[in-house]
């Protein structure tokens, strides 16, 4: 049906239906015919065929991804290699995904998070807020909520985040009663609390996680617009709305704690991680720099706009370069390049994303299959908005069921919002930014990301209790997305509003 949609589109001249630059580029160059405004069809085919190879490249690679039989950098240079083969678009075009800014900010957070990890400022901060704020059960909670999201900022990987504080929230989960087996409902709400804050933590901000980076990067390729602070003004009010009803969801409801649980079970257990604080020592010159470097390119993120709409138009990938040549920088910064942890497989990964999104893009396949599929299911022009915002947001946000990566989700969702917005003819931001918002969703099941893997095998909650706690903390997340697309989306400009 979609390889019939694109020869019905083709030998009708709506050029307007859909936009494929790349493609008329390099058919142009090969053969001077006209291929997009040819009347036989039969000219048509040299385009035809680099449909049928895109839409070839995209499912093997969805299978590889999925199956993981290869390893998934190596699927990503399959699809980069087999692209330009095929001649979906340039080779300087498909190279060119490497050096691609969004992917330049994702190697730069990573220096970034380094220097925080390196200096024990993350860790410092992570004990700090518990002993401080750890008296009881609420204090504690709160603790993580406030970490989980600091950490946001700047480490967009939700493993690692995870993995700090990991040995930190078992340490109270065992100081208030929850250990070596022995469950309780304190220890089911401290770990399945720090699985939901370590993804909703990272949709507040565009930086928070790779898949992020990539919806954003998906958005400016179909000519929507938007630099950090967008992000921000919309995503971080509506994460913080969720942490709180997830840290009440949790803790009133699903997982009521009883009062002996909600006070230390271990006489002096605080010691411990007293005592860990204290080895610490007090803080260094480094980790006064680090913290000085962390606030800088928070400051120019924040202020930063396009178009005279804030205090500079620095935008976010040179802001972290800025922070990244700061930290690495001789005499002046806090790490040596041997320090930086950055896991290049991941960035070949999304290099192989990123150009997929490419071929997509050039070919425009997926708002062909956008307007089959709807044909299909008698969704015309007359469907109201509302109806395709519950739609799309109901699709993005419950296929972190069965997925089991996010960057594959953003990959597969983010260019159908995009080919519906273009085919009703609404602005591409209004069903692609609300589905951005909803990336983060992965923690209802054990396998629906590697935190979700990770927290599970702490052996302080059944399958059971993570799917009471995520289903209900889904659905409420659903009812959130359409209030802010009736309100705040709507007064930003970004949705009509539903009704």
């Amino acid at each position: 049906d979609v390889i019939e949609n694109v020869q019905e589109v083709a030998v009708t001249n709506s050029v307007e239906a859909f936009s494929m630059p790349d493609a008329v580029k390099m058919v142009a160059a090969q053969d001077e015919a006209q291929v997009i405004r040819s009347e036989n069809p039969r000219d048509n085919s040299p385009f035809i065929r680099i449909c049928y190879a895109m839409l070839a490249i995209f499912c093997a690679s969805m299978i590889l991804w999925v199956t993981e039989a290869v390893p998934s950098y190596m699927t990503s240079l399959l699809v980069i290699l087999a692209i330009v083969l095929t001649g979906v678009t340039t080779q300087k075009e498909a190279f060119a995904q490497l050096g691609h800014p969004v992917m330049w900010l994702n190697i730069l957070s990573f220096v970034l998070a380094s220097m925080l990890v390196k200096t024990r400022v993350a860790k410092r901060l992570a004990l700090w807020f518990v002993l401080k704020f750890g008296k009881n059960a609420t204090g504690i909670f709160i603790s993580f909520i406030i970490i989980n999201v600091i950490l946001s900022l700047f480490i967009s990987a939700t493993t690692v985040k995870a993995t700090i504080l990991l040995p930190i929230f078992m340490v109270v989960a065992a100081i208030y009663g929850a250990s070596n087996g022995d469950r309780n409902n304190f220890g089911r709400n401290i770990v399945l609390q720090n699985l939901f804050q370590v993804n909703i933590g990272a949709s507040a901000f565009m930086t928070g996680s790779g898949a992020n980076l990539l919806a954003v990067s998906l958005i400016l390729g179909a000519g929507g617009s938007m630099v950090w602070k967008d992000w921000f003004v919309v995503g971080f009010p509506l994460a913080m709305i969720l942490l709180i009803l997830g840290w009440l969801v949790g803790t009133k409801l699903v997982f009521p704690m009883k009062k002996e649980e909600q006070k230390p079970q271990i006489a002096g257990g605080m010691d411990t991680l007293r005592k860990e604080y204290e080895a610490m020592g007090k803080m260094t010159f480094e980790e006064y720099k680090a913290i000085g470097i962390f606030l800088l390119v928070l400051f120019l993120w924040v202020t930063g706009g396009d178009e005279g709409k804030g205090l500079h138009s620095i935008d976010a990938t040179t802001v972290a370069f800025i922070g990244a040549v700061l930290a690495l920088m001789p005499g002046v910064g806090v790490v040596k390049w041997n320090d930086v942890d950055i896991p290049w497989h991941l960035m070949l990964f999304s290099a192989g994303a990123y150009t997929l999104g490419s071929g997509l893009n050039a070919t425009d396949l997926p708002a062909l299959a956008v307007n089959a599929g709807f044909d299909a299911l008698g969704i015309s022009q007359d469907t109201p908005f509302v109806v395709l915002y519950v739609i799309l947001t109901g699709l993005m946000l419950f296929s972190g069921l069965v997925f089991q990566s996010k960057t594959m989700r953003a990959l597969i969702f983010i260019p159908i919002a995009i080919g519906v917005a273009q085919r009703f003819g609404y602005p591409v931001m209004s069903f692609a930014f609300p589905m951005a918002l909803l990336i983060e969703h992965v923690y209802v099941l054990p396998f629906n990301s590697k935190p979700a893997a990770l927290l599970y095998t702490t052996n302080h909650y059944s399958w059971s209790d993570t799917f009471k706690f995520g289903i209900i903390m889904m659905l409420i997340a659903w009812v959130m997305i359409l209030l802010w697309g009736e309100t705040v989306l709507q007064w930003a400009g970004y949705t009509p509003g539903l009704f």
